[in-house]
């Protein structure tokens, strides 16, 4: 009997293990999904991250970045009636391919809090044409597809990138750009750079540009 007992409870827990292992690649394999102004991450990270009423959902595309990482990019845009964009932002999932060994690396110079999660953050200001993107790079695809929806970006920009390394191998990362048309301050990327007539004006502009990307969004763990 007591063979038979001990038997039965290994059975028993080994078939709670197999139905938890499933329920967590059901869970991992569940798609994201948005809502109104909520886009729900089930897993790598499980968020959930609330945009402001401002800012309308555009879309979602996926596709490997690189040949080294699946990127997963949303959209939520700020834009006039004409399609030009006044903020966005722009939520890409990604992670390295079971095929190599990579880790994401980036030197932190500031970190931010957003609902338990500590995030990577830098800003810099950005003349598109003085310094366009890779054709084949996670940038180039998200103004196609912006463009592919009826969206234009200006050539002045202002981005916060906010970056959070998901795992401790630091092979997954979820990654929040915040960007604003930088016309609307009056001045150029050249202005605010290095030496530029406005360089000593950018701490507080960049500090602004966070607290600004910031407050438009709620961050929750699930």
């Amino acid at each position: 009997m007591k063979v038979i007992s001990a038997l039965l409870a290994a059975l028993a827990t080994l078939a709670f293990t197999s139905i938890l292992a499933g329920a967590q690649t059901d869970n991992a394999a569940k798609p994201r999904t948005v809502k109104g102004q909520v886009l729900t991450s089930p897993a790598m990270p499980a968020v959930s991250i609330k945009l402001d009423k401002a800012f309308k959902y555009a879309g979602t595309q996926s596709f490997v970045l690189y040949d080294v990482a699946n990127a997963e990019q949303h959209f939520f845009v700020d834009a006039d009636k004409q399609g030009r964009i006044r903020r966005l932002y722009w939520v890409q999932f990604e992670g390295y391919l079971p095929s190599n060994t990579h880790a994401y690396r980036y030197q932190a110079t500031k970190t931010v809090n957003l609902g338990g999660l500590d995030f990577i953050a830098d800003a810099y200001p950005r003349n598109r044409k003085a310094s366009p993107s890779r054709p084949d790079s996670d940038g180039s695809r998200a103004q196609a597809f912006l463009e592919s929806q009826g969206f234009h970006l200006g050539d002045e920009v202002l981005l916060q990138r906010l970056v959070h390394l998901v795992d401790e191998a630091k092979r997954n990362e979820l990654m929040v750009i915040y960007l604003e048309d930088l016309s609307a301050l009056g001045f150029t990327a050249a202005d605010l750079a290095a030496g530029g007539k406005a360089a000593g004006k950018w701490g507080d502009i960049s500090q602004r540009l966070l607290d600004r990307a910031v407050k438009g969004m709620q961050i929750s763990k699930l």
